[in-house]
Protein backbone atom coordinates (compact mmCIF):
# COMPACT_ATOMS: atom_id res chain seq x y z
CA UNK A 1 0.00 0.00 0.00
CA UNK A 2 1.38 3.38 -0.98
CA UNK A 3 1.70 6.16 1.64
CA UNK A 4 1.10 9.72 0.57
CA UNK A 5 2.06 12.79 2.54
CA UNK A 6 0.47 16.20 1.98
CA UNK A 7 3.09 18.47 3.49
CA UNK A 8 1.99 21.89 4.71
CA UNK A 9 5.19 22.78 6.58
CA UNK A 10 6.90 26.05 5.68
CA UNK A 11 10.09 24.20 4.77
CA UNK A 12 13.51 23.45 6.25
CA UNK A 13 15.13 26.61 4.87
CA UNK A 14 12.61 28.77 6.72
CA UNK A 15 13.51 27.11 10.03
CA UNK A 16 17.24 27.36 9.33
CA UNK A 17 16.99 31.00 8.25
CA UNK A 18 15.17 31.91 11.45
CA UNK A 19 17.74 30.07 13.55
CA UNK A 20 20.77 31.65 11.88
CA UNK A 21 19.26 35.13 11.87
CA UNK A 22 18.65 34.83 15.62
CA UNK A 23 22.29 33.84 16.04
CA UNK A 24 23.53 36.72 13.88
CA UNK A 25 21.46 39.40 15.62
CA UNK A 26 21.66 38.05 19.15
CA UNK A 27 17.89 37.62 19.41
CA UNK A 28 16.56 34.59 21.26
CA UNK A 29 14.10 33.81 18.46
CA UNK A 30 13.36 35.07 14.96
CA UNK A 31 10.21 34.61 12.87
CA UNK A 32 10.18 35.35 9.14
CA UNK A 33 7.37 37.10 7.28
CA UNK A 34 6.61 37.70 3.63
CA UNK A 35 7.74 41.34 3.92
CA UNK A 36 8.85 43.93 6.44
CA UNK A 37 5.55 45.83 6.48
CA UNK A 38 3.63 42.66 7.38
CA UNK A 39 6.18 42.00 10.11
CA UNK A 40 5.69 45.49 11.52
CA UNK A 41 1.91 45.16 11.38
CA UNK A 42 2.02 41.86 13.24
CA UNK A 43 4.47 43.24 15.81
CA UNK A 44 2.11 46.11 16.58
CA UNK A 45 -0.86 43.76 16.92
CA UNK A 46 1.09 41.51 19.25
CA UNK A 47 2.05 44.30 21.68
CA UNK A 48 -1.58 45.45 21.94
CA UNK A 49 -1.99 48.20 19.36
CA UNK A 50 -5.74 48.40 18.73
CA UNK A 51 -8.35 50.65 17.17
CA UNK A 52 -8.29 54.24 18.46
CA UNK A 53 -5.06 53.89 20.38
CA UNK A 54 -1.97 55.99 19.65
CA UNK A 55 1.52 54.95 18.56
CA UNK A 56 4.42 57.35 18.98
CA UNK A 57 6.79 57.32 16.02
CA UNK A 58 8.92 59.69 13.93
CA UNK A 59 7.97 61.62 10.77
CA UNK A 60 11.32 61.05 9.03
CA UNK A 61 10.75 57.45 7.96
CA UNK A 62 9.45 55.37 5.08
CA UNK A 63 5.66 55.39 4.91
CA UNK A 64 5.42 51.68 5.81
CA UNK A 65 6.06 52.63 9.45
CA UNK A 66 2.92 54.76 9.58
CA UNK A 67 0.92 52.48 7.29
CA UNK A 68 1.38 49.56 9.68
CA UNK A 69 -0.03 51.73 12.46
CA UNK A 70 -3.01 52.57 10.25
CA UNK A 71 -3.57 48.87 9.50
CA UNK A 72 -4.33 48.52 13.22
CA UNK A 73 -6.82 51.42 13.02
CA UNK A 74 -4.52 53.28 15.41
CA UNK A 75 -3.25 56.86 15.24
CA UNK A 76 0.40 57.88 14.81
CA UNK A 77 1.88 60.62 17.00
CA UNK A 78 4.97 62.16 15.42
CA UNK A 79 7.87 63.31 17.59
CA UNK A 80 11.11 64.86 16.38
CA UNK A 81 14.40 63.19 15.50
CA UNK A 82 17.95 63.86 16.67
CA UNK A 83 20.32 65.66 14.31
CA UNK A 84 23.22 63.29 15.05
CA UNK A 85 21.27 60.08 14.32
CA UNK A 86 18.23 61.14 12.19
CA UNK A 87 16.29 58.77 14.48
CA UNK A 88 13.74 59.45 17.21
CA UNK A 89 14.87 61.93 19.86
CA UNK A 90 14.74 60.38 23.36
CA UNK A 91 14.45 63.81 24.97
CA UNK A 92 11.45 64.83 22.84
CA UNK A 93 9.84 61.43 23.45
CA UNK A 94 10.28 61.80 27.21
CA UNK A 95 8.99 65.38 27.20
CA UNK A 96 5.88 64.34 25.28
CA UNK A 97 5.05 61.45 27.59
CA UNK A 98 5.67 63.49 30.73
CA UNK A 99 3.88 66.61 29.52
CA UNK A 100 1.02 65.27 27.43
CA UNK A 101 0.04 61.97 29.02
CA UNK A 102 -1.21 60.73 32.39
CA UNK A 103 -1.31 57.25 33.91
CA UNK A 104 -4.60 55.40 33.78
CA UNK A 105 -5.63 54.93 37.44
CA UNK A 106 -6.68 51.31 36.81
CA UNK A 107 -3.95 49.98 34.52
CA UNK A 108 -1.10 52.46 34.95
CA UNK A 109 -0.79 52.73 31.18
CA UNK A 110 -0.29 56.15 29.64
CA UNK A 111 -3.29 58.09 28.30
CA UNK A 112 -3.04 61.16 26.07
CA UNK A 113 -4.54 64.01 28.12
CA UNK A 114 -5.96 65.74 25.06
CA UNK A 115 -7.30 62.88 22.94
CA UNK A 116 -8.01 60.50 25.88
CA UNK A 117 -6.48 57.67 23.84
CA UNK A 118 -4.16 54.97 25.14
CA UNK A 119 -0.49 55.20 24.12
CA UNK A 120 -0.14 51.61 22.94
CA UNK A 121 3.43 51.56 21.56
CA UNK A 122 6.54 53.52 20.62
CA UNK A 123 8.11 52.84 17.19
CA UNK A 124 11.50 54.45 16.50
CA UNK A 125 13.28 53.80 13.21
CA UNK A 126 17.01 53.47 12.45
CA UNK A 127 17.09 55.94 9.56
CA UNK A 128 19.08 54.88 6.47
CA UNK A 129 20.73 52.19 8.63
CA UNK A 130 22.16 54.56 11.27
CA UNK A 131 21.25 53.43 14.80
CA UNK A 132 19.25 55.89 16.87
CA UNK A 133 19.78 56.28 20.63
CA UNK A 134 17.80 53.15 21.16
CA UNK A 135 19.00 52.32 24.68
CA UNK A 136 17.66 55.65 25.97
CA UNK A 137 14.38 55.12 24.14
CA UNK A 138 14.09 51.62 25.62
CA UNK A 139 14.71 53.01 29.11
CA UNK A 140 11.95 55.61 28.64
CA UNK A 141 9.51 52.95 27.41
CA UNK A 142 10.32 50.69 30.34
CA UNK A 143 9.86 53.55 32.80
CA UNK A 144 6.42 54.45 31.42
CA UNK A 145 5.36 50.85 30.71
CA UNK A 146 4.90 51.37 26.96
CA UNK A 147 5.80 48.54 24.53
CA UNK A 148 8.75 49.30 22.25
CA UNK A 149 8.60 48.01 18.68
CA UNK A 150 11.88 48.69 16.94
CA UNK A 151 11.70 49.44 13.21
CA UNK A 152 15.09 48.12 12.13
CA UNK A 153 13.97 47.56 8.53
CA UNK A 154 16.95 49.46 7.11
CA UNK A 155 19.58 48.48 9.67
CA UNK A 156 20.40 44.82 9.11
CA UNK A 157 24.07 44.56 10.13
CA UNK A 158 24.05 47.76 12.22
CA UNK A 159 25.08 47.71 15.88
CA UNK A 160 24.47 50.11 18.76
CA UNK A 161 27.04 49.87 21.55
CA UNK A 162 27.88 46.37 20.36
CA UNK A 163 24.29 45.13 20.20
CA UNK A 164 22.42 44.53 16.93
CA UNK A 165 19.57 46.88 16.15
CA UNK A 166 16.14 45.32 16.55
CA UNK A 167 17.03 43.58 19.82
CA UNK A 168 16.32 46.39 22.31
CA UNK A 169 12.52 46.39 22.33
CA UNK A 170 9.68 43.98 22.89
CA UNK A 171 9.87 43.12 19.18
CA UNK A 172 12.26 44.22 16.43
CA UNK A 173 11.52 44.22 12.72
CA UNK A 174 13.92 43.69 9.79
CA UNK A 175 13.28 43.99 6.05
CA UNK A 176 14.74 41.90 3.25
CA UNK A 177 13.24 43.88 0.39
CA UNK A 178 15.09 43.91 -2.92
CA UNK A 179 16.87 47.17 -2.07
CA UNK A 180 18.19 46.03 1.32
CA UNK A 181 21.72 44.84 2.16
CA UNK A 182 20.45 41.30 2.71
CA UNK A 183 17.58 40.53 0.37
CA UNK A 184 15.25 37.59 -0.14
CA UNK A 185 13.52 39.37 -3.01
CA UNK A 186 10.86 40.37 -0.53
CA UNK A 187 10.71 39.46 3.12
CA UNK A 188 10.81 40.56 6.70
CA UNK A 189 11.62 39.22 10.13
CA UNK A 190 10.47 39.62 13.72
CA UNK A 191 13.14 39.49 16.44
CA UNK A 192 12.25 38.42 19.97
CA UNK A 193 13.89 38.09 23.37
CA UNK A 194 10.70 36.39 24.64
CA UNK A 195 10.40 32.86 23.25
CA UNK A 196 6.72 32.55 24.18
CA UNK A 197 5.94 35.70 22.19
CA UNK A 198 7.92 34.32 19.25
CA UNK A 199 5.94 31.09 19.31
CA UNK A 200 2.73 33.12 19.24
CA UNK A 201 4.01 35.09 16.23
CA UNK A 202 4.85 31.90 14.35
CA UNK A 203 1.33 30.66 14.99
CA UNK A 204 -0.26 33.88 13.73
CA UNK A 205 1.85 34.06 10.56
CA UNK A 206 0.58 30.64 9.51
CA UNK A 207 -3.15 31.43 9.68
CA UNK A 208 -3.31 30.46 13.38
CA UNK A 209 -3.60 26.80 12.43
CA UNK A 210 -3.52 24.40 15.36
CA UNK A 211 -1.22 21.41 14.72
CA UNK A 212 -3.18 18.26 13.91
CA UNK A 213 -2.34 15.14 11.88
CA UNK A 214 -5.09 15.81 9.34
CA UNK A 215 -7.72 18.32 10.43
CA UNK A 216 -7.79 22.06 9.74
CA UNK A 217 -8.37 23.81 13.05
CA UNK A 218 -7.81 27.53 13.55
CA UNK A 219 -8.11 29.02 17.03
CA UNK A 220 -8.07 32.77 16.21
CA UNK A 221 -7.75 35.28 13.38
CA UNK A 222 -4.42 34.58 11.72
CA UNK A 223 -2.46 35.93 8.77
CA UNK A 224 -0.89 34.49 5.65
CA UNK A 225 2.40 36.23 6.44
CA UNK A 226 4.83 33.30 6.31
CA UNK A 227 7.84 33.46 4.02
CA UNK A 228 8.10 30.91 1.18
CA UNK A 229 10.84 28.34 1.54
CA UNK A 230 12.61 29.44 -1.65
CA UNK A 231 12.97 33.00 -0.32
CA UNK A 232 14.43 31.70 2.92
CA UNK A 233 17.00 29.68 0.93
CA UNK A 234 18.08 32.89 -0.79
CA UNK A 235 18.29 34.60 2.59
CA UNK A 236 20.61 31.90 3.93
CA UNK A 237 22.93 32.31 0.95
CA UNK A 238 22.91 36.09 1.47
CA UNK A 239 23.57 35.76 5.20
CA UNK A 240 26.78 33.86 4.49
CA UNK A 241 28.02 36.94 2.62
CA UNK A 242 27.00 39.54 5.20
CA UNK A 243 30.56 40.32 6.39
CA UNK A 244 31.58 41.10 2.81
CA UNK A 245 28.40 43.11 2.18
CA UNK A 246 28.86 45.24 5.30
CA UNK A 247 32.56 45.83 4.71
CA UNK A 248 31.88 46.86 1.13
CA UNK A 249 29.20 49.33 2.23
CA UNK A 250 31.49 50.78 4.87
CA UNK A 251 34.30 51.10 2.33
CA UNK A 252 32.01 53.05 0.01
CA UNK A 253 31.02 55.31 2.90
CA UNK A 254 34.67 55.91 3.81
CA UNK A 255 35.45 56.96 0.22
CA UNK A 256 32.47 59.30 0.18
CA UNK A 257 33.54 60.78 3.52
CA UNK A 258 37.02 61.50 2.18
CA UNK A 259 35.63 62.93 -1.04
CA UNK A 260 33.17 65.31 0.62
CA UNK A 261 35.70 66.61 3.13
CA UNK A 262 36.91 68.91 0.32
CA UNK A 263 33.41 70.14 -0.51
CA UNK A 264 31.05 72.67 1.10
CA UNK A 265 28.61 69.84 1.87
CA UNK A 266 28.46 67.45 4.81
CA UNK A 267 28.62 63.69 4.49
CA UNK A 268 26.58 62.09 7.27
CA UNK A 269 28.57 59.61 9.39
CA UNK A 270 27.60 57.10 12.05
CA UNK A 271 27.41 58.19 15.70
CA UNK A 272 30.59 57.40 17.62
CA UNK A 273 28.78 54.82 19.78
CA UNK A 274 27.36 52.89 16.80
CA UNK A 275 28.45 50.84 13.81
CA UNK A 276 26.23 51.55 10.83
CA UNK A 277 25.64 49.44 7.76
CA UNK A 278 25.51 52.69 5.70
CA UNK A 279 22.52 51.31 3.81
CA UNK A 280 21.91 54.65 2.10
CA UNK A 281 24.62 57.29 2.11
CA UNK A 282 23.51 60.82 2.97
CA UNK A 283 24.85 64.25 2.02
CA UNK A 284 23.49 67.33 3.76
CA UNK A 285 23.26 70.61 1.84
CA UNK A 286 23.10 74.18 3.10
CA UNK A 287 19.49 74.72 2.10
CA UNK A 288 16.65 73.36 -0.01
CA UNK A 289 17.58 75.36 -3.12
CA UNK A 290 21.12 74.01 -3.06
CA UNK A 291 19.76 70.50 -2.51
CA UNK A 292 17.39 70.80 -5.46
CA UNK A 293 20.12 72.09 -7.74
CA UNK A 294 22.29 69.08 -6.89
CA UNK A 295 19.38 66.70 -7.48
CA UNK A 296 18.68 68.26 -10.86
CA UNK A 297 22.31 68.27 -11.98
CA UNK A 298 23.18 64.75 -10.83
CA UNK A 299 20.07 63.12 -12.32
CA UNK A 300 20.46 64.99 -15.61
CA UNK A 301 24.01 63.63 -15.83
CA UNK A 302 23.09 60.00 -15.25
CA UNK A 303 23.81 59.74 -11.50
CA UNK A 304 20.68 58.87 -9.59
CA UNK A 305 20.24 60.82 -6.38
CA UNK A 306 17.08 61.57 -4.47
CA UNK A 307 15.80 63.55 -1.49
CA UNK A 308 14.60 62.02 1.75
CA UNK A 309 11.02 60.92 2.03
CA UNK A 310 8.45 63.64 2.54
CA UNK A 311 7.76 63.83 6.26
CA UNK A 312 4.91 61.44 7.00
CA UNK A 313 3.20 64.14 9.06
CA UNK A 314 2.78 66.19 5.85
CA UNK A 315 1.05 63.47 3.84
CA UNK A 316 -2.61 64.31 3.44
CA UNK A 317 -4.05 61.21 5.13
CA UNK A 318 -1.75 61.66 8.17
CA UNK A 319 -1.88 65.45 8.18
CA UNK A 320 -4.27 65.68 11.15
CA UNK A 321 -2.02 63.52 13.35
CA UNK A 322 -0.53 64.93 16.55
CA UNK A 323 2.96 66.33 15.94
CA UNK A 324 5.52 67.39 18.54
CA UNK A 325 8.40 69.79 17.85
CA UNK A 326 9.51 68.71 14.36
CA UNK A 327 12.17 71.37 13.75
CA UNK A 328 15.00 68.85 13.25
CA UNK A 329 12.91 66.66 10.96
CA UNK A 330 11.92 69.65 8.85
CA UNK A 331 15.53 70.89 8.69
CA UNK A 332 16.75 67.50 7.53
CA UNK A 333 13.92 67.04 5.03
CA UNK A 334 15.06 70.19 3.20
CA UNK A 335 18.73 69.17 3.06
CA UNK A 336 19.08 65.38 2.75
CA UNK A 337 20.22 63.80 -0.50
CA UNK A 338 20.76 60.05 -0.83
CA UNK A 339 23.59 59.25 -3.22
CA UNK A 340 24.43 55.91 -4.93
CA UNK A 341 25.03 53.31 -2.24
CA UNK A 342 24.78 49.88 -3.89
CA UNK A 343 27.21 47.05 -3.20
CA UNK A 344 30.04 47.77 -5.63
CA UNK A 345 33.56 46.50 -6.10
CA UNK A 346 34.60 49.62 -8.01
CA UNK A 347 36.65 52.45 -6.53
CA UNK A 348 35.14 55.89 -6.14
CA UNK A 349 37.27 58.48 -7.92
CA UNK A 350 37.14 62.25 -7.66
CA UNK A 351 36.28 64.03 -10.90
Amino acid sequence: MHRFNLCFDAGKFVDEFELKMAEYTGAKKAVVCVNGTNALHLALKMVGVERDTEVITQPLTFIATANAIAYCDAHPVFVDVDMETMGMSPSVLSEFIEGHTIPDPKTGKRINKLSKRLISAVVPMHTFGHPCRIDEIAEICNHFNIPLVEDAAESMGSFYKGKHTGTFGTIGVLSFNGNKILTTGGGGMLLFQDETLAKKAKHLTTQAKVPHPWEFVHDEIGYNYRMPNINAALGLAQLEQMPEFIQNKRNIAAMYKAYFENSPWTFFVEPEYAESNYWLNVVLFENKNERDEFLRYSNEHGVMSRPSWQLISKINFFYSSITIDLKNSEWLEDRIVNIPSSFNKCTLKAS
